[in-house]
């Protein structure tokens, strides 16, 4: 009996290796308030999803958002059960979103033939930022923000990533009637 996820041998010189987190490793916390190099549409008109979804973007646009996506545990659940919603994570740290991508490479070759983890992709960007710049006015049926840092210290609270100006943005580019997830760790300490 084969273990899932597992590749036969005679097929494992052929398909890619998932990344590792060992060489992704990067500091807990990024500045969400400094000027990243973060290349951004100026309108949502201006994003060309066919850049992270290619084909399978056509006709379609993004509906779910994982802001915060981390090393996208979420996205790689929520795409086989969702093969038609094209979903992308928004991550602001360079090498965590490197990961993420190279994951979602390695799992579109790995099912190619099911045209598998066509619909999902990570994005490097500052959600706090540019969020609008992405989504258009009621896009979004889905907001996902899993477990985001919670900033305790009163000098740390303007990097929350859910504040009152902020949720004003979220309410923009989220559907009438559409859901936001919101987690948090109760026992932190």
């Amino acid at each position: 009996m084969e273990l899932e996820g597992r590749v036969p041998e005679q097929e494992a010189a052929s398909v890619p290796a998932l990344p590792q987190k060992k060489f992704y490793r990067q500091r807990a916390h990024s500045n969400p308030h400094s000027d990243h190099d973060i290349d951004y549409p100026r309108t949502p008109d201006e994003m060309d999803w066919s850049k992270l979804f290619g084909d399978y973007a056509k006709g379609r646009q993004v509906e779910f958002a994982d802001i915060g996506c981390g090393y996208g545990g979420l996205l790689m659940k929520l795409s086989p059960m969702f093969p038609e919603v094209l979903m992308v994570g928004l991550e602001l740290r360079v090498k965590v979103s490197d990961f993420v991508s190279e994951k979602i490479k390695a799992l579109r070759a790995r099912h190619a033939d099911t045209n598998g983890y066509q619909n999902v992709a990570c994005l490097r960007s500052n959600a706090m930022k540019y969020l609008p710049n992405y989504f258009k006015k009621h896009q979004l049926s889905k907001m996902f923000f899993l477990f985001p840092d919670p900033h305790f210290k009163n000098k740390k609270h303007k990097w929350r990533i859910i504040t009152p100006g902020l949720l004003a943005v979220y309410a923009y580019v989220l559907r009438p009637g559409g859901m936001t997830l919101y987690t948090i760790q109760l026992n932190i300490h």
